[in-house]
Order: C-alpha cells, then structure tokens, then sequence
C-alpha cells in the first residue's frame, strides 16, 4: 500500500486543470489589479506566497510582498492582505491577519477548509477542499493554489498539466547527501519549497538560492555527493561551474511547478529508503496552533 504522499503528488494534474477552470468565478474573490497586497503564510505556504508575490508583480497587477506570517511588518498598510493556509487553523496567520488586516481594504484567506478560523477571519474565502490533504506534508494543497493563481492572472494551464503527468512517470535523479535547488524569478519560492520537501520528508541536508547566487558562497560546498537541481532555466556557464566542482546538476525545460512534482516524488523515495514516514515526518504537524 502506498503512502498517502504518493496519491496526492499523482492527483496533482486533475487538481490543476480543477483550478484553472475555477479561475473566472474565483477572480473576484482576488484584490483587483492596482491594489497593494501583502501574502503572509508559514513553511510551504510562506514559499508559495512568494512564487505568488512575484508572479502577480510581472503580471502588472500591483505591488505585492510575501511575508513569513510571524514577521510580517505591523506598521506597514495595504489595500489587500491574503493569507494562505491549508489547515486554516495556524496561529501566526491568523495573527498576521489582525496584523495586517486592520488597515486593509480586504482579506482573503486560500484554505482547504473553508470552516476553518482563518476563513471566518478574513473577508473572503477561497476554498480549495477537493485539494486538501491527509498526508502532513504538503503537496497538492500548495501547487493547486499556485495554480489558482497562475490562471487568475492569464496563465494557461494545459501545458503545465501535461508536464506534470510526464513528472510523474520519469526517472528521478540519484540521490546524494545533499541537494541545492536553484531558481530565478518566481521560481525561486519554488525552489525555497523543493528544499523544504527534501528536508522534512527525507531528512536530507537541502538548501534552496535564487540562481545567480549560488556562485556567492553556496557552491564551495559541493562537491561528489552535491546535487543541484534546477526549477527552471539556468545559464549555461553556472551549470559549467556546477559540473566543475564535482556536483550532479539536473534541470528540464518542464514547466517549474511540473518539476516540483518530481523533486515530490524523490522526496518520498528517499524518504522511504531511510525508513521514514513520509506522510508523518518526525517533530511535524498538520498545523502549529500555539496557546
């Protein structure tokens, strides 16, 4: 019997092209283009936010900052906050939106759950149930928001869908001791999340930088047992930098949210190869609720 991680990084397409077609209702419930927003949300959700920032500033749709939901800057205003959270329940963003939300024309909360306390605290609600999750860790809850997003914002879905599919049956790379993922623009939330996965799933030692980065510092440790892998296109003369220290580098010209559903994937293999829980890892729960 497989775990439930495994079924919810497979239901991922079916969830994204849900989505988009939910994209013309659920536009409404999104600030307007021109409003100044801020994101808050903590782990998987904080680095969505910022994939989510930065897409919808290329966009054009307004100046848009993520915060870590615990250190949001209280002093500064906004036309819209949002606030994203699977559960709905964890106590920082629910703090972030009094924070934040007070001075704010309107809140929305992202959830699985549209019952839950974060969705009766903010304005508005988009409900992503059908995207919810029984494993711990996140997968399909995040990149389904994602998602959301991309096609609120004008973006095609179909092909990332594809991607995702042909994601879900290609080999994975070998694993190593430890594995950097680098990304540009949006993409680097998404690297800052493959990381995440790697760690909490399998233990592994990971790290996360926008691409050009890498060269400033990180790349002094790699080495034989290093693997980068790249969300999305990196210069070729980095990935002849990378290849001379001695490290692996894997990078595709899949959509970036279609390779994350690969580096999901390896997460739970190398998970399962350490004798971990990939649905529970240690020291984790569904959500931080602090009295």
């Amino acid at each position: 019997m497989g775990s439930f991680a495994e079924e919810e990084i497979a239901s991922q397409p079916a969830c994204w092209r849900r989505a988009a077609a939910l994209a013309a209702e659920a536009a409404d419930e999104f600030p307007p283009p021109g409003a100044r927003v801020a994101i808050a949300g903590c782990g998987t959700s904080l680095f969505i936010g910022q994939a989510m920032a930065v897409l919808r500033e290329g966009a054009g749709h307004g100046e848009t900052d993520a915060f870590a939901a615990s250190e949001v800057p209280v002093g500064r205003r906004y036309d819209a906050v949002v606030a994203l959270s699977r559960s709905g329940t964890t106590t920082e963003v629910l703090g972030a939106l009094d924070a934040l939300g007070a001075g704010a024309g309107a809140t929305v909360a992202i959830t699985a759950d549209g019952r839950s306390p974060v969705a009766a605290r903010a304005g508005r609600a988009v409900v992503l149930d059908f995207a919810d999750e029984r494993s711990v860790v996140q997968t399909r809850f995040a990149t389904t928001a994602l998602a959301l997003v991309r096609a609120v914002l004008g973006e095609r879905l179909e092909d990332a869908a594809a991607d995702a599919e042909r994601a879900l049956e290609d080999p994975l790379p070998e694993g190593g001791r430890a594995v950097a993922f680098l990304g540009t623009g949006w993409r680097v939330g998404l690297a800052r999340e493959a990381a995440l996965k790697v760690r909490e799933a399998a233990g592994l030692a990971s790290e996360a930088h926008p691409a050009l980065e890498y060269r400033h510092g990180p790349i002094s440790a790699a080495g034989s047992g290093t693997l980068v892998w790249a969300l999305g296109p990196v210069p070729d003369d980095l990935a002849a930098d990378v290849r001379a220290a001695g490290a692996a580098l894997e990078r595709s010209a899949r959509d970036p949210m279609a390779e994350l559903v690969r580096v999901q994937r390896f997460a739970v293999r190398e998970a399962l190869a350490a004798g971990r829980d990939p649905d529970r890892p240690p020291n984790l729960t569904r959500s931080v609720v602090l009295t």
